[in-house]
């Protein structure tokens, strides 16, 4: 049904006396009306809704405000200066031991360095005579392991123990007898197998620090830190049979059994092969003057010139 109109609470609205002009005080006043005066309808209110929409919107706004009057008020950030880092550095310096450079370097280059023994002669039981310690060093990945021909000369089987302890045999594939070097192929390899890195001996000078890695009398890997003594240095073996040239000296001390490993700079860089020591006395002990073959003839027995 129709939606009766809404009127205000009163029947009938007074009408309000017009204002009489001062000019026409004296003339008479109409006659009252018999239309009643127009209905007045108050605004309408304003919805929670909104209200709430409204009050938002201020929360937001103000928020905005302060944030931006605190981004603005809050002081710069100091730029770092030299000082400050070079304090940092001290600092790092004071409170952490750093390994030294010789650990660096056989850290380096250890997953390279193998075991190396030669068998020869018959067996005494379970064991077999006329073995020969010495040590090898990776250059190719593949299992191409670089060592000194008088550690596998005559053997009737050689073995290579890795350095994650698989051990398989190997082939002589390859020898330079003037530079007393000998070139294995392992018959298996470890899949993460390193190959070592190798540097030539040209800026190579007296006084350079270098590591001998090695199994001296079967004790190893072991690692002894030094200095290149000389270059292009001879050595003529005890027994007169072999005399070898342009050898580097070095002080870092290798016995029996260093044999074939590598001789290593700082940077863990292989720069020659270990291959003799100097010792005019029966006992054939270190008493400071190794030599080792450059990595630059050790590279040319495997036909390889990485220079």
């Amino acid at each position: 049904m129709p939606r009766p109109a809404l009127y205000s609470s009163s029947r009938h609205a007074r009408p309000q006396p017009a204002a009489v002009p001062v000019a026409d005080a004296a003339a008479p006043l109409p006659a009252a009306s018999a239309t009643p005066a127009s209905v007045s309808t108050p605004p309408a209110a304003i919805s929670k809704h909104s209200l709430r929409a409204l009050w938002t919107a201020i929360v937001v706004l103000t928020a905005l405000l302060l944030t931006s009057l605190w981004l603005h008020q809050r002081p710069a950030a100091r730029k770092l200066t030299q000082d400050d880092i070079d304090a940092a550095v001290l600092r790092t310096l004071e409170t952490n031991t750093l390994p030294s450079a010789a650990a660096r370097a056989v850290e380096t280059v250890a997953p390279s360095v193998v075991r190396v023994v030669g068998y020869s002669g018959s067996k005494t039981g379970s064991k077999e005579v006329g073995r020969s310690v010495g040590t090898g060093v990776v250059i190719v990945d593949k299992g191409i392991i670089l060592t000194n021909l008088h550690v596998v000369q005559g053997a009737e089987r050689i073995t290579i123990t890795f350095h994650d302890g698989l051990e398989t045999t190997a082939s002589v594939t390859g020898m330079q007898p003037e530079n007393d070097l000998a070139v294995l192929q392992a018959h298996k390899v470890p899949d993460d197998l390193q190959a070592a890195a190798l540097r030539s001996t040209q800026d190579l000078r007296p006084g350079d620090q270098v590591v001998a890695i090695g199994f001296p009398f079967g004790i190893g890997p072991s690692a002894s830190a030094g200095v290149v003594s000389g270059l292009k240095r001879e050595f003529t073996s005890p027994e007169g049979k072999q005399q070898m040239s342009n050898l580097v000296q070095f002080d870092a001390a290798a016995n029996s059994g260093n044999s074939g490993g590598p001789l290593v700079t700082m940077d863990g860089e292989v720069v020659g092969i270990v291959t003799a020591i100097l010792n005019p006395t029966p006992a054939r002990t270190f008493i400071g003057i190794g030599f080792a073959v450059p990595i630059e003839n050790a590279a040319s027995a495997v036909g390889m010139s990485p220079f």
